[in-house]
């Protein structure tokens, strides 16, 4: 609800990226920036090199979790802050493991404003940036961390009208750190769940993966309920393993 003039929002995913943000925010003048970041010890998911090219972007292809080719794309995996980019990048790698043939393009957005029309603010991207990021009707599947909301009053002017958007729901009870991901719909599960409601394969395989994702989440369940942790293979998890 401030000027585009003088509003920023950045949501850093890591350490380095938080080091970005800070630099820059802190060297800024006339600007109210916000800076929603974790006090958490998490993944380091770029070097500071190509986080840097990443921040001065603010929008950009997570190269590492993607494996399209060009504009060959079948699904777009995009993320906005922290837990939401653990989130997608763990849910990328399932759903390749699942589907090795799919074409998935992980997209992360560290400066909010970047999503809106560069016609309402300075920060936004153009129309044919907008589209060549996110094409104009692959499936964008969004994890963000903030209301749903915000994200569709963000882009609800661009070409592609097939986001599917997931954020907080004012789920607040304290269990596990996962457990909390999981009642608010944006972990991993729930991301693999919502991608197959708009991917064009075969209906017996959708099955078959939603049935395999239900019983981990039968299992988290149980779990934590029994130990009051997170499952080993959520707490010890690892993109290259």
């Amino acid at each position: 609800n401030k000027k585009p003039e003088i509003a920023r929002c950045y949501l850093p995913y890591d350490a380095n990226s938080l080091i970005c943000t800070m630099e820059h925010c802190l060297k800024t003048k006339n600007k109210v920036n916000a800076v929603v970041a974790s006090k958490h010890p998490s993944y380091q998911w770029l070097n500071m090199k190509d986080t840097v090219k990443h921040f001065e972007k603010g929008i950009s292809r997570f190269d590492f979790a993607s494996n399209d080719i060009g504009d060959d794309v079948d699904l777009i995996l995009a993320c906005c802050g922290d837990a939401p980019t653990l989130e997608t990048i763990a849910c990328s790698k399932l759903i390749r493991e699942y589907l090795p043939n799919l074409k998935v393009r992980v997209i992360n957005v560290i400066d909010l404003f970047k999503l809106q029309s560069d016609k309402k603010h300075p920060h936004g991207l153009t129309d044919e940036e907008f589209d060549k990021l996110f094409t104009t009707n692959k499936p964008v599947v969004f994890d963000f961390h903030g209301h749903e909301g915000l994200i569709e009053e963000l882009v609800y002017t661009r070409k592609n009208r097939n986001f599917h958007i997931t954020g907080y729901k004012e789920e607040g009870t304290i269990t596990t750190p996962f457990d909390m991901r999981v009642r608010n719909k944006i972990d991993r599960y729930h991301l693999v769940l919502m991608a197959l409601d708009y991917l064009d394969i075969d209906e017996n395989r959708k099955n078959e993966i939603r049935k395999d994702i239900q019983e981990k989440l039968d299992k988290h369940n149980a779990y934590i309920r029994e130990y009051g942790v997170d499952l080993p293979e959520i707490e010890n998890w690892n993109f290259n393993d």
